[in-house]
């Protein structure tokens, strides 16, 4: 069984875009050779990436995100007719927390959740995250669109290790006890 990593880049007062879904503040830090360095270590043990359709079109935007060419990618979303695809590119739009479970039980390597909020509450209620990877930027947005939304329920984690990267991130990586 494959184990669902959620890689994810947040500000110091937790916010992972702005009120309105942009991610624009991340761009002076994501070609860091370090941060590109670890998310490429962490992508090349994964065959497959999981995000919400949001996170999809707001990455497709940025240049700099172009990773996930050759692995299958699952974009969980209410409306699939209005999210453009492409090549290995599949939709979840019923079913999502069965539909992920049985990717989970199939798959053979680890596989990477991507964002956003929601996404990650609906996968923190279901318990399927066996892994967070909590990449904090060094920058107070103010406001936006939380890491946690409110509302799922407790679970434990245990601090795996955690880095204080070369260009002034903090890199966490905690693991479901």
């Amino acid at each position: 069984m494959s184990k669902i990593k959620l890689f994810i880049a947040s500000s110091i007062d937790g916010y992972i875009a702005t009120s309105d879904g942009d991610l624009e503040w991340l761009a002076e830090y994501s070609n860091t050779e370090r941060l590109e360095y670890d998310y490429r270590k962490f992508l090349s043990k994964t065959d497959t990436v999981i995000m919400g359709a949001n996170t999809y079109r707001s990455l497709n935007c940025m240049e700099i995100f172009r990773p996930y060419k050759g692995k299958k990618t699952y974009i969980i979303t209410h409306n699939p007719d209005l999210v453009k695809g492409g090549d290995n590119i599949f939709f979840i739009s019923d079913n999502v927390v069965d539909e992920v479970s049985a990717i989970k039980e199939k798959n053979g390597n680890d596989i990477a959740l991507i964002g956003g909020g929601e996404v990650i509450k609906l996968f923190l209620q279901a318990d399927l995250i066996d892994e967070i990877i909590i990449l904090t930027i060094p920058i107070l947005l103010g406001d936006g669109i939380s890491l946690f939304t409110p509302y799922f329920k407790m679970s434990k984690w245990c601090i795996f290790k955690s880095a204080l990267l070369e260009n002034g991130l903090l890199q966490a990586v905690y693991h479901r006890m």
